[in-house]
């Protein structure tokens, strides 16, 4: 029997690719109900369309609910019998988060804080944020507001002894809504150059199941106001972009285009401050809350003088995979493979 027996789980955001992610892997399991939040009814309706084509005999099971995180109202009218929630919803694009900042923040932060305070309302047993690398050392409106959001997540935390609330910080998935690897296929389809922005940016990159892993560890073996991170590998823009074109025989031209705006030439998982306490958990870290109060006045004589040798976790001091192991990572991917024997059959 597993925890999620007859349990209802609630994903806000979840018509995106990690509340998909989580149909795939859940719905065929003895988990009760699965709740579907998010406010466009056309991606609701090619969802629910979806997976009463593709799993019948279990596609009863999810439940839409239209609403919008930025609503608290909205909100709380989904929360009735809720036991868990991977709050997914988030503006998620650098570029449109840089124009439109207040549009980020009031999703990102207090979209996030109506959740939390919506579940902490009725009693839900655990909640996972997810959140992301931008959200350390941030130098974007995204990467600003994400980390606010984790802010949130921890201050809710100090807050409840019965809803536990973690937050998740990952790299890229790769070949989710709106990311890169998607956009190069339909640029060698269409016989286009494909756009990078620098070779040399590195970036982590991990699979929409290693992201949900990421979640249920969260869930299993977090505790209230943890941020947990994997371990994850890491390659080159250029690195990428050959493996995509390898992969596809193609010798479409790699065009350089240069950075867009708000962006990094490299991520950070864990900062340098937050290894100083970090907790090594294998493939995982796990950064506990700082749960001492606001009383500083003790801190001038009783200070914390143990710190973690471990330094900063970026995508430059991380595993650097070369192209064929890119190209092996990619073809562990459905999405890829499939997109592949389109192509070879065309």
């Amino acid at each position: 029997m597993s925890v999620f027996k007859d349990k209802t789980l609630l994903i806000t955001g979840g018509t995106g690719s990690f509340g998909n992610a989580v149909l795939n892997r859940f719905l065929n399991t003895d988990i009760g109900e699965i709740r579907i939040f998010s406010r466009d009814e056309k991606k609701q309706d090619d969802m629910r369309h979806e997976f009463q084509a593709k799993m019948p005999e279990v596609a009863e099971k999810i439940k839409f609910f239209i609403g919008d995180v930025r609503d608290l109202h909205s909100v709380r009218g989904a929360m009735y019998g809720v036991d868990y929630i991977f709050h997914a919803a988030a503006l998620k694009q650098v570029p449109s988060c840089e124009f439109f900042p207040m549009e980020a923040v009031r999703t990102n932060v207090i979209g996030t804080d109506n959740v939390l305070t919506a579940a902490i309302e009725a009693g839900v047993d655990s909640v996972i944020c997810l959140s992301t690398d931008k959200a350390a050392y941030p130098v974007n409106a995204m990467g600003i507001t994400k980390a606010l959001e984790e802010r949130v997540a921890v201050a809710k935390a100090r807050t409840t002894d019965t809803t536990k609330i973690c937050c998740t910080r990952y790299g890229n998935v790769m070949c989710s809504r709106g990311s890169v690897i998607p956009l190069w296929i339909e640029q060698i389809k269409a016989g286009n150059p494909i756009t990078i922005t620098e070779p040399s940016m590195t970036r982590f990159i991990m699979s929409l199941d290693e992201a949900v892993d990421l979640v249920l560890f969260a869930f299993e073996n977090g505790t209230s106001g943890d941020i947990l991170v994997q371990k994850a590998p890491a390659c080159t823009i250029e690195t990428l972009a050959k493996a995509v074109t390898e992969l596809f025989d193609s010798s479409t031209e790699i065009k350089v285009i240069g950075i867009r705006h708000g962006e990094k030439m490299y991520e950070t998982l864990l900062t340098n401050e937050e290894c100083a306490n970090a907790v090594d958990m294998g493939d995982f870290y796990r950064v506990p809350a700082d749960n001492r109060g606001l009383n500083y006045d003790k801190y001038f004589s009783d200070g914390n003088k143990d710190r973690n040798p471990l330094s900063e976790f970026n995508s430059n001091n991380t595993q650097l995979l070369d192209v064929e192991q890119v190209k092996e990572k990619l073809l562990s991917l459905q999405y890829i493979r499939d997109e592949i024997a389109a192509w070879k059959d065309k």
